[in-house]
């Protein structure tokens, strides 16, 4: 009989505990965010209109430099064929057609045929500047998203722990735990926040500047080339 009774308690004390794992509590990105206070949701808030202005940016400049690689693989030699004929506005109108950082550049050095070298590369380098100028349009914001966002992090982490320390100081003794982890919330959830923005923006800052560089390259080639046609000797 007395085995029987232990037998019941025993199993009645793991029924007990399997049904307090089954209801084990589980947060969810809201509540995670619900749960960090006004402080903590103003800077998630913040923190998230940084990411959509990145987002944005990253997008609406790939698209452009995307663009501006683009260059017909013919495009020099019938610039070279044109000039080598002196067929100067049929290379103008090419030039025009492609539409293209790298046209713009011969375009420009077209225009100052007849000039000396020197004023031709001249005038190649000052358009080039602005193409480039062109091209790192808000690129710079990307720079700044990266490093600001976790500095929004870690204020948002010394707000949680200056309101947990707070908590601490006017308990009395007596410390209300769920105010304790609302400060505690507030210093992950922001910190976490913050550093997911800051990598995404600097991943697509320096994927931006890697395509831009190609693209700089290209042009610096082409302006090259055409430089060196025109140095030829006739």
């Amino acid at each position: 009989m007395l085995n029987t009774t232990i037998l019941s308690a025993v199993q009645d004390g793991t029924e007990v505990l399997l049904e307090d794992e089954s209801v084990e509590k589980t947060l969810s990105i809201i509540e995670l965010i619900k749960s960090g206070g006004f402080a903590g949701q103003l800077i998630i808030m913040l923190l998230f209109v940084l990411l959509m202005v990145a987002t944005y940016i990253y997008f609406e400049r790939l698209f452009a430099i995307k663009a501006a690689s683009k260059v017909d693989p013919n495009f020099m030699n019938q610039i070279k064929d044109h000039v080598s004929s002196g067929k100067v506005e049929a290379a103008k109108i090419i030039c025009a057609q492609q539409n293209s950082p790298v046209s713009r550049l011969i375009d420009k050095g077209i225009a100052r045929i007849g000039r000396p070298l020197e004023d031709i590369n001249i005038a190649i380098e000052n358009a080039g500047r602005l193409e480039v100028y062109g091209l790192e349009k808000n690129v710079s914001v990307l720079a700044t998203i990266a490093g600001a966002a976790p500095m929004l992090g870690f204020l948002g982490t010394v707000i949680g722990m200056i309101l947990s320390i707070f908590e601490i100081a006017n308990s009395g003794g007596q410390i209300d735990i769920k105010l304790l982890a609302d400060g505690l919330y507030t210093a992950m959830t922001t910190t976490v926040a913050g550093l997911i923005v800051g990598i995404i923006a600097y991943i697509c800052y320096n994927h931006l500047v890697a395509r831009t560089n190609k693209v700089i390259h290209k042009m610096e080639a082409n302006s090259v080339d055409f430089l060196e046609h025109l140095n030829e000797p006739v």
